[in-house]
């Protein structure tokens, strides 16, 4: 808790300004050094401040005067405003410029953190900017942090699908195969969300972060297929009668191998415990998407398939 003290409108006419008013009050509670007194090998600091008695009360802001150059007396409440408040313990400082740190607890009922950052961005910001021209804002903290891992986390993501394509390019020996392969990992998304929705949580970093694992999960069963298309064809007359019988054969091997991962997850999912909240979007994520694409895979593969079939980029042999 602190007084603070403010000048009056009409102070400036008296040729008063606050550093004068702040030197006289900071000489007058805690001191200043007058002069200095040398006795033998010993010296000794003259300070000169108000008596004892005239500075152990707030009343005595009311009686303390003010000296204009001329020698004349001024009582401070007259060109100046006293008021109660708090002020800053302290002034912190990163990289030498002041700095304020904002705080408090969101309430997810109404908005999450995103959502009240980028609204303070399009309304507050401008404005403050506006009446402040030398203020810097900038985001710091876990909206940094958040920012860094998904730059991170999205080079990652495409150095692992570029992996993945190689990998298959040199299996199939083909540019345009591995690409039916891995046409899968989009539509995991769409269970990945459809699954958030569902439990009513939020698409949050742990949430991409179990896509980004799940994109090299569900390009398994579209390796099946493809191989088992390749097989088939020649039994058939064409890949439009070869991708049926692929999906029929497969359908029990997909279906139990996506069963078993999906079973496997659940008591994670279930889970209640508050150290587990932060991996539960992470595994709705791979859940959902992966049961997504469990059914999706066996439609969407070998109508792809059979289109780039009939383009002739197929590779039958």
């Amino acid at each position: 808790p602190e007084l603070q003290v403010r000048l009056k409108d009409g102070a400036a006419t008296l040729g008063i300004d606050a550093r004068q008013i702040a030197d006289q009050l900071r000489a007058a509670f805690f001191g200043t050094e007058v002069s200095e007194v040398q006795r033998g090998s010993e010296s000794y600091e003259i300070d000169v401040r108000l008596a004892a008695n005239n500075r152990d009360s707030l009343a005595d802001f009311d009686d303390f005067t003010i000296s204009q150059s001329d020698g004349s007396q001024v009582p401070l409440s007259a060109i100046a405003d006293i008021s109660s408040g708090r002020g800053f313990a302290r002034v912190n400082r990163v990289n030498g410029q002041r700095t304020v740190t904002v705080q408090g607890d969101v309430d997810v009922t109404v908005a999450n953190a995103n959502e009240i950052l980028r609204d303070t961005q399009a309304r507050l910001f401008p404005e403050l900017k506006q009446r402040y021209p030398g203020v810097t804002i900038s985001l710091q903290g876990q909206n940094k942090e958040a920012q860094t891992t998904q730059r991170s986390m999205l080079s990652g993501f495409i150095l692992g699908l570029i992996g993945v394509y190689l990998l298959l390019s040199f299996q199939f020996r083909s540019y345009v195969e591995p690409l039916v392969v891995m046409i899968i990992i989009p539509f995991a998304l769409i269970g990945a969300i459809a699954g958030h929705i569902l439990l009513g949580l939020d698409f949050t970093m742990p949430s991409m972060l179990g896509f980004v694992a799940l994109a090299g999960v569900v390009v398994n069963d579209s390796i099946l297929l493809v191989n088992f298309i390749k097989h088939y064809h020649g039994d058939t007359q064409s890949v439009a009668e070869a991708a049926p019988l692929a999906s029929k054969a497969r359908f029990r091997a997909i279906l139990l191998t996506s069963l078993t991962t999906i079973v496997g997850l659940m008591p994670l999912l279930s889970e209640t415990s508050l150290q587990a909240q932060i991996l539960v979007p992470l595994v709705a994520s791979l859940a959902f998407g992966l049961m997504a694409t469990t059914m999706l895979v066996l439609f969407l593969v070998p109508a792809i398939y059979a289109i780039v079939d009939d383009f002739g980029l197929a590779r039958l042999d």
